[in-house]
């Protein structure tokens, strides 16, 4: 599984049409694990029993029965990520693997579970003063989003 960032809206419009219950987590300034830790208890409402490691969410994301019962599964809509991926590059490739592990585990089961890296929705650019300019076949290079780990064993 591989998480590719996608806009948010036609993400959510689709999840909530399939009949499936989205959580939004958001990471907006985020600046390290234990405030990670916190945001998903908050969001995902996880029970009291997950402790602030990275195998205590994989264990709540594999189980989830503390989640309101989804019959066309959950989605959950990761926003504000980029800051704390670019200042936690490691924190961010076990974060990321926590969830591939989990969206492999629901893959094929009842309810299931998807997850999102959702990309800001784009700014429409400003026409320059003249009137829009001819296509050049040209794209303005925006930064590539944080390398995507391959699963490997978590610590801590």
């Amino acid at each position: 599984m591989t998480l590719h960032p996608q806009p948010l809206a036609p993400a959510l419009a689709a999840a909530e049409a399939a009949g499936r219950t989205t959580v939004r987590l958001d990471l907006d300034g985020v600046g390290g694990k234990a405030d990670l830790m916190r945001r998903c208890g908050d969001a995902l409402r996880l029970p009291e029993w997950v402790g602030g490691n990275w195998d205590a969410l994989a264990d709540a994301l594999r189980d989830l029965s503390w989640l309101p019962a989804a019959a066309a599964g959950r989605l959950v809509a990761v926003t504000g990520w980029r800051g704390y991926a670019g200042a936690r590059p490691a924190e961010w490739e076990t974060f990321v693997e926590v969830l591939e592990e989990a969206v492999d585990f629901w893959r094929g089961r009842e309810p299931g579970l998807a997850v999102l890296l959702a990309e800001p929705e784009p700014e429409p650019e400003p026409e320059p003063e003249g009137g829009p300019e001819p296509e050049s076949g040209r794209r303005s290079a925006a930064g590539a989003p944080p390398r995507t780990p391959r699963l490997k064993r978590r610590r801590g």
